[in-house]
């Protein structure tokens, strides 16, 4: 059955959607003004030797900086040294990126800055799934593919069917339909993640905790591939539904059974004490809830509600922290104006809170 990597286009950003048939297999956002550096190469500058913390800040220039472990010990990194850097983890949970030395390449620049951009989300992708049929929805997105992928591109323009589209919308939302009638809730902190699974309805003539266990095991399929879907990474803790923290250990091996899809290749460190089940899972690209809850997703979030919603207004009023992420990508502005077909104005309103805004004729 056919694959296909499919791109929505709205303000600021593309939505891609792995899809087989009315299935979501993966799904990533592209937002080509704001790259997460993942892979990205640089000449930096030690900045900072921090030996108590096992490394250096490194400056990347034009004000950017990150953080390099130093693996063998507080005498190969000085300050004022030159090195060349790869970002191996992008800059989330209040931390910038993390790095890694590199070889020095060919035409390095004289000063601090920029080599390469790594991979896109949809290089990525692209690759993780090679023999998927590109399709977009607009000439702008058809325009945003590389060279290199354009001959696996569908030449029709397409929307994202209903089922598909829904799913995506879906991933927005902290509350998950599991089988069975049950459900989870994401918390993200940033610490963890904590995922609560909720008790299903009871089954008639099933022993209760049998049943709990069965319908525990046959949720962490469905859960697992949500978890993916959402990139949620780091430590997370899982509380399975209604089942005696005795029980809990049986449920050990279905959850690394449904973890072996997962590129990522996480890890399942048991029970705790408290009967959480424990994962982990790599810190390389910023979490969906992360992206979605930032400024520049808040802001995002606005121009996309004026396009989906067919909002009339041509001002929007806002707080300084909404106008602040929109003056920072004039391109989605310019985005939201060209998919709307008429002219939108931003003005601030001092007595807003930061990310509140309303709009006017």
């Amino acid at each position: 059955m056919s694959v296909f990597l499919r791109l929505a286009t709205f303000p600021g950003e593309f939505r891609i959607a792995v899809t087989q048939h009315d299935t979501l297999l993966d799904y990533a956002l592209w937002r080509p003004a704001a790259p997460d550096g993942v892979d990205d190469l640089y000449l930096s500058r030690i900045s900072a030797h921090a030996p108590g913390m096992g490394g250096a800040f490194v400056d990347l220039g034009s004000g950017e900086s990150g953080f390099l472990p130093d693996q063998k010990g507080s005498e190969t990194l000085t300050e004022g040294q030159t090195l060349v850097v790869r970002v191996v983890r992008a800059a989330q949970g209040g931390k910038g990126v993390r790095l890694r030395a590199e070889q020095t390449p060919a035409n390095v620049p004289a000063r601090p800055g920029l080599i390469h951009r790594g991979p896109t989300p949809l290089d990525r992708l692209a690759a993780r799934w090679p023999d998927a049929t590109l399709v977009v929805d607009s000439p702008a997105a058809a325009a945003c593919i590389p060279a290199a992928l354009r001959s696996r591109r569908q030449q029709e323009l397409e929307s994202f069917p209903e089922e598909i589209a829904h799913a995506c919308a879906a991933l927005e939302d902290p509350l998950i339909s599991l089988p069975g009638g049950m459900q989870a809730t994401i918390t993200p902190t940033p610490a963890l993640v904590a995922i609560d699974m909720d008790a299903p309805p009871a089954r008639t003539g099933w022993p209760k905790q049998t049943a709990q266990f069965a319908a525990n095991r046959d949720a962490l399929p469905t859960l697992m591939r949500q978890i993916r879907l959402r990139n949620l990474s780091g430590a997370i803790l899982i509380d399975p539904a209604g089942l005696a923290t005795r029980k809990r250990q049986a449920l050990l091996d279905p959850v690394k059974a449904a973890l072996q899809d997962d590129p990522l290749r996480p890890r399942c460190l048991g029970i705790t004490a408290l009967g959480l089940v424990e994962i982990v899972r790599a810190r390389i690209h910023p979490s969906l809830p992360e992206q979605l809850s930032s400024p520049h997703g808040q802001a995002l979030r606005v121009l996309r509600h004026l396009i989906t919603q067919e909002c009339e207004a041509s001002t929007v009023r806002c707080g300084l922290g909404l106008m602040t992420a929109l003056e920072q990508d004039p391109q989605a502005l310019a985005d939201c104006i060209s998919q709307r077909g008429k002219a939108l104005s931003l003005r601030l309103d001092p007595a807003f809170p930061d990310f509140f805004w309303t709009t006017h004729a």
